[in-house]
């Protein structure tokens, strides 16, 4: 049901028995140039789609979405993991769509019935493994599927396009805030075998921007609201960012990965991308849901 994985998506045989992570260069090493054009590019896409139309927003995610689905079963498929796609796919969809005309409780539903459809899918193609590659059909169901579709229940709002904004930009700013601060101060590190080159500094330059840019997008957006409430969403933020990093360095170590796929330069996958995002969309969804209060 899915390709077999390329070479940038399979296990490292020597990188599992030894428990290290395959030779990189790390974030600093990566193509500076092909990063910015690349992040400015998807910037625009976001913001484009955002302004023109919702529903075309919506559509991103979806893509996006499905593309990082892809990516995942690919790399998982390295491992002799086969994650049902064609359930996963249209329930994660169905989750995108329902979250954003429907609200949570019809998210929560589509998510209970994509991971029966992940069964009942995978068990009818027999039992032989079945156990695992459901596991990794329901994983990939929730991540990046479910959490993924908090941003329509953000989007959903009056002033939803804020909202997402709020969002893209306070998450962004965490990679910004905590890559700058730790290339040029970073000494300790928070998890060496995790994700080497973390360290706290930078972690702290990303609580110390995403507080800041917080206060003033909170400002900004919403100038009847507590400004402070913002800093302190910001600074959450930049922690379960921190964590959406870290689980997806997990994942790839697991799998004995650099990257999930090449698709964007000076970035890898889509979901080497979207990691943070897909952990602080919730987060984000409910903070502001109390910061600033659907009328």
């Amino acid at each position: 049901m899915t390709s077999d994985p390329a070479p940038d998506a399979t296990v490292t045989r020597r990188s599992r028995r030894s428990g290290k992570e395959p030779a990189s260069p790390g974030r600093a090493g990566r193509d500076l140039k092909a990063a910015i054009g690349v992040g400015v590019l998807l910037a625009a896409a976001a913001l484009g789609s955002l302004l023109l139309l919702r529903e075309v927003f919506l559509a991103l995610v979806v893509v996006i979405m499905a593309v990082g689905v892809w990516e995942l079963a690919r790399a998982m498929r390295g491992t002799g993991v086969r994650v049902p796609l064609p359930p996963v796919l249209i329930g994660g969809t169905a989750m995108i769509v329902v979250a954003y005309y429907k609200g949570a409780e019809a998210q929560l539903i589509a998510l209970a019935l994509t991971v029966v459809a992940v069964m009942v899918w995978r068990i009818a193609d027999g039992v032989t493994g079945a156990l695992k590659d459901v596991s990794a059909g329901a994983f990939t169901a929730l991540y990046p599927c479910f959490l993924g579709s908090f941003v329509p229940l953000l989007l959903a709002a009056p002033d939803g396009h804020l909202r997402v904004i709020f969002f893209i930009v306070v998450t962004v700013f965490s990679d910004i805030g905590g890559y700058a601060v730790g290339v040029l101060f970073g000494k300790h590190p928070m998890a060496p075998s995790v994700s080497p080159k973390k360290s706290w500094e930078g972690f702290a330059g990303s609580v110390t921007t995403c507080a800041a840019i917080g206060a003033v997008a909170m400002w900004q957006f919403w100038p009847e609201s507590v400004w402070w409430h913002g800093a302190v969403i910001g600074a959450l933020s930049a922690g379960v960012a921190t964590i959406g990093d870290f689980i997806e360095s997990s994942i790839k170590r697991d799998l004995g990965i650099k990257d999930m796929s090449s698709l964007l330069p000076g970035h890898g996958g889509v979901m080497d991308r979207i990691d943070s995002l897909v952990m602080t969309a919730p987060l984000l969804w409910i903070a502001l849901s109390y910061a600033v209060p659907i009328a």
